[in-house]
């Protein structure tokens, strides 16, 4: 499988996610600088968590008017699975590929913690390997995590089953559980063919258990699993 991970200026997680792709497949993606104008060659292409061109204007909204984004529309009307995390979620709502936006947090604060995430369905390439409405713990690290929409396709997501992962109760020092005010506790939603997911939690940060957590690892071991 033909791996592509973008790189923006401001990106901070792409060595994180090339690391975890290269634990998983044995194998480092291609790394592609946002000014090129073309992709490569790829069955999956990967948005990386960090602060494009430092998160001005708004999050990924400067990412989202690159030469290699405009390519990768254009790809994904071909049917290549494209993986957004964090900025890159944001990235993906500011072209278009994504439905929604990501705004500021509610408490107005940068958050860094774990949160406790259900996995609403496994039949997708990148949930195969969890079980349905499966209990996980990933990191978060965002400002502008707020997922938001207006009511009409809001309830076309929940209706349609494009919610990837929700927020939930943790029993934990971390309240509120929902850590940015995202509505209905969404932390993750597809595209309509489900070949494009976003996620605001990290899972290239929780594929290892000496550092904390591996559920994370599930989702890139889903995605090639299923690709391959």
């Amino acid at each position: 499988m033909d791996v592509s991970l973008i790189i923006f200026p401001g990106a901070n997680c792409d060595k994180d996610t090339s690391l975890a792709i290269k634990k998983i497949t044995g194998k480092h993606p291609k790394h592609v600088w946002y000014k090129e104008t073309t992709l490569p060659k790829s069955d999956l292409v990967i948005l990386p968590g960090g602060f494009s061109h430092g998160d001005y204007l708004r999050s990924g909204a400067i990412a989202a008017k690159a030469p290699i984004v405009k390519d990768l529309v254009k790809k994904s009307a071909d049917g290549i699975y494209v993986l957004g995390i964090c900025n890159g979620f944001q990235i993906l709502t500011e072209c278009g590929l994504l439905q929604g936006s990501l705004i500021r947090n509610n408490s107005l604060k940068f958050v860094s913690r774990n949160v406790k995430l259900r996995v609403e369905r496994n039949d997708t390439i990148f949930t195969s390997n969890f079980k349905e409405k499966e209990d996980v713990d990933m990191p978060i690290a965002h400002h502008d995590g707020n997922f938001y929409i207006d009511d009409a396709n809001l309830e076309k997501i929940e209706q349609e089953g494009r919610v990837a992962f929700r927020y939930i109760e943790n029993n934990s020092k971390y309240n509120p559980y929902n850590p940015n005010g995202s509505l209905n506790d969404i932390a993750g939603v597809y595209n309509k063919n489900f070949k494009i997911l976003g996620l605001m939690p990290h899972p290239e940060r929780a594929v290892d258990k000496i550092t904390g957590g591996d559920h994370g690892a599930k989702i890139f071991e889903s995605m090639f699993q299923s690709i391959s």
